[in-house]
């Protein structure tokens, strides 16, 4: 049932469009005020917004101003009076849907309810792109209605239908992968292959057998030909995900392959054609990697053809109730537990949340709450304080450590304190990152390799 923000001072009209709305199957929240609805929009997602315009102590402008601020793609209706139309006209050059004139025609005020709810279905379809992965279709599922994800979502849809190469950029957790599948579902080689393949989770001395197989006898061990993955996704399309953890070797023959369209097997004499569009992403800078010779730079301007941009969680607004809602929905089903839904202060508490790890992290916290819960899900029962106080717990008690292992030499002490905090930032970076090493090295502005020598070292792995 869409929920339906009514903002009108007189308790009798108001009465009477609540009962209205109800029989139209909305779920109208009722606000006698400007400070009411505020406090409503606050503290809620809402597909409308219907809002009188002459308000005491405050204007329907400002209802539709802070409605817009929340979520730009809220519909508000604007309800006003004879004599009053110019203002509300004014009001949709402000970002209003439509307006209605009193005495409110209940029928027309159901035809524009119902192009509203129309217009908000249109618009998340072409945001939700299927399911991801979808059991059925194999579509991947992207949700977002923020202003920054719609562009990305856009620049998808356009790059998909052209067999460019695609450079994903994004924080971890985002969806890069999700953009990834749903170009390839969107181009004409959606019946064929997509390969997928994780270069910062492959050793350095296997990556190039993953990428481009080998012939029998190669190397020790080789008793049969194996194909790479290239020619694994040849007629489709290969997902190179954490590209900036590319050993350089890798990218030298990487970058002729994307030259030449061609591939040569470990051991190979005669190179064959590949017939593979490439996506690429990444959670680095590729272009201050590549002026600091970390990252070949004609490697980075051959992939970065057409970049996207993919937006924090953090930056996308209600997205996070949106994505967290879709998330419990999905849980509730599974789970078989109906009574599944977010109080008033767990929304809150999704949207204070800093999301280091976005939309992965959200995932996994309604993901525990809907275990251990068969109701309302509060703030507490997201575990988000928890997390803090956790860390805070932790660099307590590094701190006690370090001062209190004393003994010993200047130099001893120095050493024991440095690998303390060390290890303490280690591990709290892990964790933020959710244990992805790539982007816990590029947190901690270390390579990766150093950093799998100091987990290793001090027992984190």
């Amino acid at each position: 049932m869409e929920s339906i923000l009514l903002v009108e001072d007189k308790s009798e009209l108001r009465e009477m469009l609540v009962h209205a709305l109800t029989r139209m199957q909305f779920l109208p929240v009722p606000a006698a005020n400007l400070d009411e609805a505020l406090l409503q929009l606050r503290n809620q997602r809402f597909s409308a917004v219907l809002t009188d315009l002459k308000l005491p102590a405050g204007s329907g402008l400002d209802v539709l101003k802070a409605a817009l601020d929340d979520d730009p793609a809220v519909p508000v209706v604007i309800m006003t009076a004879y004599g009053t139309i110019a203002e509300a006209v004014s009001a949709m050059r402000e970002g209003a849907y439509d307006f209605i004139q009193k005495p409110v025609d209940l029928d027309h005020l159901q035809q524009i309810l119902a192009r509203v709810i129309e217009r908000q279905q249109v618009l998340r379809e072409n945001l939700v792109l299927k399911e991801e992965y979808s059991r059925n279709f194999g579509f991947p599922r992207i949700l977002g209605e923020h202003p920054s994800m719609q562009a990305a979502a856009r620049e998808m849809q356009r790059i998909a239908a052209v067999d460019s190469t695609v450079l994903l950029l994004g924080e971890s957790g985002t969806g890069k992968e999700l953009f990834a599948r749903a170009i390839h579902q969107l181009s004409p080689r959606a019946n064929k292959t997509m390969v997928a393949i994780n270069c910062a989770a492959i050793p350095e001395s296997l990556i190039e057998n993953e990428l481009f197989g080998h012939e029998r006898g190669a190397f020790t061990g080789a008793d049969s030909r194996r194909p790479g993955k290239f020619e694994l996704a040849h007629g489709g399309t290969i997902f190179l995900d954490e590209i900036g953890e590319l050993p350089m070797a890798a990218q030298s023959k990487l970058l002729r392959v994307l030259e030449e369209k061609m591939v040569e097997r470990l051991g190979g004499t005669v190179p064959f054609r590949a017939d593979v569009r490439v996506i690429a992403a990444t959670n680095r800078d590729l272009q201050a990697a590549a002026a600091s010779n970390e990252f070949r730079s004609d490697l980075f301007y051959r992939l970065n053809v057409f970049p996207i941009c993919i937006p924090a969680l953090r930056e996308r607004g209600e997205d996070v109730v949106l994505i967290a809602e879709y998330f419990l929905d999905r849980f509730r089903r599974e789970r078989k537990k109906p009574r599944l839904r977010l109080a008033v202060d767990a929304i809150s508490a999704l949207r204070s949340h800093v999301w280091p790890g976005n939309v992965r992290e959200l995932q996994n916290v309604i993901e525990r709450a809907s275990i251990l819960n068969d109701g309302e899900l509060h703030a507490a029962d997201l575990g988000l304080a928890a997390n803090v106080r956790t860390a805070k717990a932790s660099a307590a008690t590094s701190s006690e450590t370090t001062c209190e292992s004393l003994e010993g030499s200047l130099q001893e002490v120095s050493a024991r304190a440095v690998e303390t905090v060390e290890r303490a930032k280690i591990e709290a970076t892990l964790r933020e990152c959710k244990w992805n090493k790539a982007e816990t090295a590029d947190r901690l502005g270390v390579s990766y390799k150093t950093l799998l020598n100091k987990v290793r070292a001090y027992g984190l792995d």
